[in-house]
Formats: C-alpha cells, sequence, structure tokens
C-alpha cells in the first residue's frame, strides 16, 4: 500500500514538472502553415525540454490572446499592432526572429497584368480597375493588416472593393490560398504558406520583390506585471532558443523544393533564463 502511495507521488510530481515546462505560444496561421513549427518543436523539446503548444490564429487575435494573459507570449508579423501591444504594457519587449516576403499570387494568365508592373500599389490598381476576383484574408491577421494597408497606399477605399470582385474568406492564409483557387483570384501571401500549399491549381506566383511586401515576424513575451501566472521565464527560456545558432540552422535551412521560405535575422540572446 505504502509502495503505491509513494509511486503515485512520484507520478504527481512527474507530472507537475512536466506542466512546469510547458507553455502557451499564439502564432499565426501563416507561421504554422509554413511547416517550419514541425521542424522546430520537436527540437526546442528534445534541446530545452520545453513543450510548447502552439495556438494558431490571426495576429490580430494572438494580440489579444497576449493582452488578456491566455498565452505566455506571441509570435506575430505586424509591427503597428506589435508597438501598440508593447505601448499598453501587454509585453515585456518585441525580439525579431526571422523574416520572409509577401507576395502576390493570381490566376496564370494574369487578366490584371500584374506581373509587369514595378511596385505592389500598381498591382492592386490593376486588380481593382479590372475588377479580377481577389480572395482577402479578412480576418485581421498580420496578412490582412498588410493587405489594407497597401490598399490604402494604392488609393483603393473600402467602398470600392465590392462584393462582385472582391471576397473576403474570414480565415486563416490556407483557407484563404484555397478560396483563391477555387475562384481563380488574386491574393496575397506570405511567400513560406505559398510555397507549402498543395492546391495550387491554376494560380501562379505573379509579383514580388517590392521592399513594401517585407514581412518581419517577432516574438513578444506577455508582462508578468500584467497577468502574473504567466511563465514569463520559460517565454525567456524559449526566446534564448529561438536566437540560438541552432535556430539559425533549423530556420535557413528550411526549403521547399530548393526555395528558403524564411531568413533568420535574431540577435543571439546572450544569457537564458534562470
Amino acid at each position: 500500500m505504502i509502495r503505491i502511495l509513494v509511486t503515485a507521488a512520484a507520478l504527481l510530481a512527474s507530472a507537475s514538472a512536466l506542466a512546469a515546462d510547458s507553455l502557451k505560444v499564439a502564432v499565426t496561421t501563416s507561421f504554422h502553415n509554413s511547416g517550419l513549427s514541425d521542424i522546430l518543436l520537436p527540437e526546442i523539446a528534445k534541446e530545452t525540454g520545453l513543450e510548447v503548444q502552439l495556438i494558431v490564429v490571426g495576429t490580430g487575435q494572438a494580440i489579444r490572446l497576449g493582452e488578456a494573459g491566455d498565452v505566455d507570449a506571441i509570435l506575430v508579423h505586424s509591427r503597428t499592432a506589435e508597438d501598440t501591444f508593447l505601448a499598453g504594457g501587454y509585453g515585456t519587449h518585441r525580439r525579431e526572429i526571422m523574416y520572409n516576403d509577401f507576395v502576390v499570387i493570381g490566376p496564370s494568365d494574369d487578366p490584371a497584368q500584374i506581373k509587369s508592373v514595378e511596385t505592389a500599389t500598381a498591382a492592386l490598381v490593376n486588380i481593382a480597375n479590372r475588377k479580377a476576383p481577389f480572395a482577402s484574408r479578412g480576418d485581421d491577421s498580420g496578412t490582412h493588416k498588410k493587405e489594407l494597408s497597401l490598399w490604402a497606399s494604392a488609393g483603393v477605399a473600402e467602398a470600392q472593393r465590392t462584393p462582385d470582385w472582391y471576397n473576403e474568406a474570414g480565415a486563416g492564409m490556407g483557407a484563404t490560398l484555397n478560396t483563391a483557387a477555387g475562384l481563380n483570384a488574386y491574393v496575397l501571401a506570405d511567400r513560406a504558406s505559398w510555397l507549402n500549399f498543395g492546391n495550387k491549381a491554376d494560380l501562379a506566383l505573379l509579383f514580388a520583390g517590392d521592399p513594401v511586401l517585407f514581412n518581419q515576424y517577432a516574438f513578444l513575451p506577455v508582462n508578468p506585471e500584467r497577468h502574473s501566472h504567466v511563465k514569463h521565464d520559460l517565454a525567456l527560456k524559449l526566446e534564448y532558443w529561438l536566437t540560438s545558432p541552432r535556430a539559425a540552422e533549423l530556420i535557413n535551412g528550411y526549403t521547399i523544393n530548393g526555395e528558403t521560405l524564411f531568413s533568420f535575422n535574431a540577435k543571439e540572446v546572450l544569457q537564458a533564463a534562470e
């Protein structure tokens, strides 16, 4: 009987230790759809003992989860929203981890003729002028925020984006790409999600390279002064790994059909959390 009690206590202690080494991180659908998390998470567990539970949402929802203290950290890609998060005292700091770029995908025959334009805004002007089908995330994600800023720069107001050609999916990147494939429509996507997307149908990458399409991903730990229950020490331990040479090797080495999906640009954190 005593032996059973001791074993049960040991199991409870082990479960408690496991729980103590797990943390929740809200990440964007574009990051998750890229497949990179499947490469990183096993290595994080192996090298740090951390069990990282991903909450996969758009950037807007990830930030709201961070503000509510429902996660321990966020990994997102909308600098304006990140700065607002920090200014409100919801995060302790912002650490850049990696980047890629946004691209404009569309029908391979390119009815809006965006292949030859020089800027992303010119591409959107062409799409709007021809009322070519366009699929929008419509979900307050980082990609959606970027798309809206591009429409604003192009001088295409919300009232001009009418339902006869402008389709809001209200969904993640993969679902929105599926919508674009079904409608043979244009869509703004991050390069990683596009490369890892299986249902390309008649779609092709038609426009890229404008500096405004730069897409930075950043890691922001939730502020324990706002939410004392968050596992700030574990978030810092994860950040330490995400800025390490091993993370750089895995991120830079992740390719699909010979194409790199992300480029590591973190500054290494020199001290891990105690």
